[in-house]
Formats: C-alpha cells, sequence, structure tokens
C-alpha cells in the first residue's frame, strides 16, 4: 500500500486544497447563481409585457446564452473582451459574470413560462377588482407562478453548479484545476492517483447536486399530483 492511489488524496496538504478548490467553486457559482436569479426574475416579468421590441431584446439575450457553448462565452469574457477594453479581469470575477448572466437568461424562461402559464381568469379576476399591473403580478401572478418554476429553478442551480467544472478553462484555481495540479505532481510515485482525485471530486459535486436534483423531483411529482387532483 506504499504507493495506493489513494495516499495521493492526504499526501501533504491535498485534500485541504482540494476543499480550497471546493469553496471557490461554491463561491462562484453562489454568487452567480443569486445575481442571475434575481435579474432573470425580473427579466422573465418583463417577456411577458406586450412590448414587441423589448421582448426581441430579451428573446435574443436567451438564445445568445442558449446557443453559444459554455467554454466560449468563457473565452469570449475572459481572453478577447478584456484586450478590447484594455483591462485585465481576475477569471474568478469573469466566471461569476458569464454564470451570472447565463443563470438570468435561463431564468428569464422559466419566470415567463410560470406566469404565462398562471389560469386566465386568476388575471381577469385581478383586473376586474382593479389591480394595478403592479398588484396584479404581486399578489396573483408571481405567488402562483413561484409554484410552477421552483422545480425547475432548483434544475438550472445543479446545471450551473456542474458547469463549473469548466472553470479551469480560465485558470480559475477550482476544485478540477487543483486536482488536476495534484495528479500531475504525482503521477510518477501514485499513477493511479487519478482515479481516486477525480473519485472524490465526483463525490463533491454528488453531494452538492444530488439532494437539490431529489428536492425537484420530489416538487415535480408533487406539482402533477396536485394537478391531477
Amino acid at each position: 500500500m506504499a504507493h495506493s492511489g489513494i495516499n495521493v488524496i492526504f499526501l501533504g496538504h491535498n485534500f485541504s486544497r482540494l476543499l480550497t478548490g471546493l469553496w471557490t467553486t461554491v463561491q462562484i457559482a453562489a454568487i452567480a447563481i443569486v445575481i442571475g436569479l434575481i435579474l432573470g426574475v425580473l427579466l422573465g416579468i418583463l417577456r411577458t409585457f406586450h412590448n414587441r421590441f423589448l421582448r426581441l431584446i430579451l428573446r435574443l439575450y436567451l438564445e445568445f446564452f442558449r446557443i453559444i457553448p459554455t467554454p466560449v462565452l468563457l473565452f469570449l469574457f475572459y481572453y478577447i473582451l478584456p484586450k478590447q477594453i484594455n483591462m485585465q479581469i481576475p477569471g474568478q470575477q469573469i466566471a461569476t459574470l458569464v454564470f451570472a448572466l447565463w443563470t438570468a437568461a435561463e431564468m428569464s424562461d422559466i419566470v415567463r413560462g410560470a406566469l404565462i402559464s398562471v389560469p386566465k381568469h386568476q388575471r381577469e379576476s385581478g383586473l376586474a377588482i382593479g389591480l394595478s399591473r403592479m398588484q396584479l403580478y404581486r399578489y396573483i401572478l408571481i405567488p402562483q407562478a413561484f409554484t410552477l418554476e421552483l422545480p425547475a429553478t432548483i434544475n438550472l442551480i445543479t446545471r450551473i453548479i456542474k458547469t463549473t467544472s469548466l472553470l479551469m478553462l480560465i485558470s480559475v484555481m477550482d476544485v478540477i484545476n487543483i486536482g488536476q495540479q495534484i495528479i500531475e505532481a504525482n503521477n510518477q510515485h501514485y499513477p493511479t492517483g487519478v482515479f481516486w482525485v477525480y473519485g472524490i471530486i465526483f463525490l463533491m459535486y454528488f453531494l452538492i447536486d444530488y439532494p437539490l436534483s431529489w428536492w425537484a423531483n420530489r416538487l415535480e411529482r408533487k406539482n402533477l399530483d396536485n394537478t391531477n387532483d
């Protein structure tokens, strides 16, 4: 067992380095998700307004982040745009910005879909009793849409967290990047260490994402049962 691959995990400060990388990953994802969800809700509400120009702009914004692969977005925002504006922006800030804008785009579609799924008579009833547009959204549409959009929102969060594995492309010292450094530094003495390092990384992602996925599936089943009733 002198050169067993699992030993590389506990060699020196390797395990604590992986935890530090995981914290960086979680931090970027958490900030991006919070900003993206808030912005996405606002954009989703705006997409339900009867303004063709506004809806066109927001639709193009959504399609931009849907069509262009995330690695391309990271390269664009990290390597190309800073050179064009002659600025040096840290990778963590770029990553947070990219993921926040992506989250906002996807969230806007989730919110829009949930809002237009609210029964039409609910909207008509609100208008009939004299509610303003803001009051209609605040007291009727948004509360009912929240239940509908929650499972999709949780699934979006899990996607964002999983996609942070691409942070190594812009040299952010996330858990994947640190894991790769550990593998390369110890490959000669621990050639099977790669399986253990990536096994630990897989476990870390699983422990974060699985509870969220389980929660989303449970909410979807609950909504389906309520609909059938």
